[in-house]
């Protein structure tokens, strides 16, 4: 398949709106309370009979310091005593969790985000392992995909061997920026040297895949002092790199007030910064996977974008379409056959509810058989680039163009705009159209179709 991509400033200004990152079909907002925690039990028992392998993510909200930009969930603390008390809660639902599937199901993606897992201690790690074994049957011949965020400045090559015993093969290391007045103007001092330390022990460790993630968009950014922090990452050589885009949303996250907008870049400039970006990685041997990702050609995403395995969820890009998500934690979301559940998203009301022995699930959705077509084609766009009409009307009995009449035009501009191919047997994504998959993809999303416009989502680019 062609992986290459075209920067068409053009194309990006006039397209550049608000929409979807699509982490699923439907997105969060058609989330609601009349899907409790027992339409999630249910959910669960019904889908032990499929067999599917699992995946679980862990949401450890904890973090030393706040980062201005940060739109996380997450609890800025000094007081490492209050991690205890969660873990605690934490291990009650994994128990809760563990009930609802049959033991036979393998754990084979596992990833703990946040906040800061690594804001825990290690006695914690080992215990909120010992306690994931106890009620899941991880896989533990290293074929499964345990991954977990780190910070650099709270971990040591001491806490990288201990992951490494304890199971995790993969690690993302947050970086976003390498220089000084950023670092400060964001409140994340962060010393190169740290994060070359914690690389080093990753891979002497044996960790088999380390991403960096990258912000673009941050006070006082420039394309020649990113494309510095850039050069110095690629000379590291990580397997996989995340560049996010800022969005500076004052009024709905709150440590981005301590930003000031007058030090942000331009809109020119932060599309001067991604095309340098782009062009920088391409030409150092990475693939642009898609939705800020990019990975070396022998990345596991990058052979499954190219065999037509590559999947999305809540995690981002991931090579398991075949497991059932269950979200654990604070905020967590979970996706269990054909239904997508969150937990409650303060810590009081997920304590309030562990302590009652609940499953602290306080809203969700079930998905109707349109949302999941719709989901079907939407993972395909944003995944393989190629929507072939045959699989879909094969798997859902439809004849494609009748089904998505109104939708294909809607498409139309952007196969004027050279965005997208149509012809008799797909709808195949252009080198052009890739930087602009989510406005794509949002031509088949029923709910924006129905909306004045699609509110609250980030800027497509």
């Amino acid at each position: 398949m062609d992986q290459s991509i075209t920067f068409d400033l053009d194309l990006i200004r006039r397209y550049d709106q608000s929409g979807p990152r699509y982490t699923s079909y439907p997105t969060a907002v058609e989330f609601h309370p009349g899907f409790t925690a027992d339409t999630y039990a249910e959910a669960c028992r019904n889908s032990n009979a499929s067999g599917r392998a699992l995946s679980l993510y862990f949401h450890i909200p904890f973090c030393d310091t706040v980062c201005f930009y940060c739109a996380c969930n997450k609890i800025a603390t000094k007081d490492r005593a209050l991690a205890q008390p969660y873990l605690e809660r934490v291990h009650q639902e994994l128990a809760l969790q563990g009930a609802l599937f049959d033991r036979s199901r393998r754990v084979e993606q596992l990833h703990w985000g946040g906040g800061t897992p690594t804001f825990i201690s290690h006695e914690q790690m080992a215990e909120l392992m010992e306690q994931t074994r106890k009620h899941f049957t991880l896989a533990e011949d290293d074929t499964g995909e345990f991954s977990i965020e780190i910070d650099p400045r709270e971990a040591t090559p001491e806490t990288i061997r201990l992951l490494r015993h304890i199971g995790f093969n993969r690690m993302s290391l947050g970086v976003q920026d390498f220089d000084p007045r950023v670092q400060e103007a964001v409140n994340r001092i962060q010393a190169e040297a740290d994060t070359m330390t914690v690389l080093e022990a990753a891979r002497n460790e044996g960790f088999r895949s380390i991403s960096i993630d990258l912000i673009y968009g941050l006070p006082f950014q420039t394309v020649e002092s990113f494309d510095e922090t850039l050069a110095r990452v690629v000379d590291c050589g990580p397997d996989r790199l995340s560049v996010f885009n800022y969005a500076h949303l004052p009024e709905r996250f709150k440590p981005q007030r301590r930003i000031n907008p007058e030090d942000l870049p331009r809109p020119e400039v932060k599309l001067d910064i991604l095309q340098a970006t782009i062009e920088r990685l391409t030409s150092s041997g990475y693939v642009y996977i898609g939705m800020d990702h990019f990975a070396r050609p022998d990345d596991e995403l990058a052979l499954a974008q190219r065999d037509g395995t590559l999947y999305r969820n809540f995690q981002g890009y991931s090579t398991h379409a075949h497991c059932d998500l269950v979200g654990i934690g604070v905020t967590s979301i979970g996706m269990v056959g054909n239904t997508y559940a969150q937990n409650e998203r303060t810590i009081d009301e997920y304590h309030a509810a562990i302590d009652a022995g609940r499953l602290p699930v306080f809203r969700g959705v079930g998905l109707s058989r349109d949302d999941e077509i719709r989901r079907d084609v939407i993972t395909r766009l944003i995944c393989h680039l190629y929507l072939p009409f045959a699989a879909v009307e094969q798997r859902w009995d439809i004849r494609f163009a009748d089904y998505f009449a109104a939708d294909l035009v809607r498409l139309a501009p952007m196969v004027a705009d050279g965005l997208v191919e149509v012809d008799d047997e797909g709808i195949r994504v252009l080198p052009r159209g890739r930087l602009l998959i989510r406005n794509i993809c949002m031509a088949f999303d029923a709910y924006l179709a129905n909306k004045e416009g699609p509110i609250g989502f980030s800027k497509v680019i």
